[in-house]
């Protein structure tokens, strides 16, 4: 892959690790340190990265009214560099949706629920787990300084498709003995993906999220992580805070509210500190 915007992917092989969280706060950290962000959804057809900007209504009425083609499930299609051609720039233009927050977001759609079959129908299995990559590669790149990619949160040929195309994971954890397994899976799903294809995937970071610094077993498991992935281990943990749930019930991240917490002060900064670490991880610097 040659570019000059840098890549990366939120994935993990199990939901609700903070995966759509972390790629919210991440890009926002980054735009904030003046990166031009795209975030991208391919999580599934419910929308969390749109909610979390406050801007799934306006997508839902897109779908509602049947204004919602082209779309993300699109660009996967054999058909989408005629579209792109029949369409020009308006076909990229009307994926995109700019937040309140400094990111733009292409977001999820309910096209996504019959990709991973739609893909898995492709014999050649470079073919199948490029396709993102190839639209990346045409019609994304040199618009922005970085795009995150918030990926399922199980291993299919989408998830496939982002961590070929961005060639950077970035793993949320949480401090329990599922989650150190299920990174030390990644890690060798990576190193498979290398064997198999010669496809360097790198695991960027490797995200503490939702730490609680009180409990014993969360400074076990934090200890061990940095331990064990020592090359990936974030900077800074990200405390439990119910102020991100609450901001992103109310449409926003940490970074909007106007009185925030002790621990949503925190947060914020571990994303900062975070986000700064990732720029020179991708750019190679660090």
């Amino acid at each position: 892959m040659s570019t000059t915007t840098k890549r990366a992917a939120t994935f993990l092989d199990k939901g609700g690790t903070g995966k759509t969280t972390s790629a919210a706060h991440l890009g926002v950290a980054l735009a904030e340190a003046g990166e031009d962000v795209l975030l991208i959804d391919l999580a599934g057809k419910q929308g969390d990265l749109a909610k979390h900007f406050g801007v799934w209504e306006e997508v839902q009425e897109q779908i509602d009214e049947g204004d919602d083609w082209p779309n993300i499930s699109t660009v996967f299609a054999e058909e989408w560099d005629q579209i792109a051609t029949k369409l020009g720039d308006a076909a990229v233009e009307s994926l995109i949706i700019e937040t309140d927050e400094g990111v733009d977001l292409i977001p999820a759609h309910p096209g996504l629920d019959s990709l991973d079959a739609d893909l898995g129908n492709i014999d050649d299995a470079r073919e199948r787990y490029s396709r993102l990559e190839q639209f990346l590669d045409e019609y994304i790149d040199d618009s922005y300084d970085t795009v995150i990619i918030d990926l399922p949160g199980l291993t299919n040929n989408v998830s496939y498709n982002g961590l070929w195309a961005t060639k950077h994971v970035i793993a949320p954890v949480e401090m329990g003995p599922f989650e150190s397994e299920q990174a030390a899976a990644l890690r060798n799903d990576l190193e498979k993906i290398h064997d198999r294809f010669n496809v360097a995937v790198e695991l960027a970071m490797v995200l503490p999220n939702k730490v609680d610094r009180r409990t014993n077993l969360a400074n076990e498991y934090l200890e061990t992580f940095g331990e064990d992935y020592a090359d990936a281990i974030a900077p800074a943990h990200v405390p439990v805070s119910q102020d991100i749930r609450n901001a992103a019930d109310d449409g926003q991240t940490v970074f909007a509210l106007e009185e925030p917490s002790t621990t949503a002060e925190r947060a914020r900064e571990a994303f900062l500190e975070n986000a700064s670490a990732l720029q020179r991880r991708l750019d190679g610097s660090a």
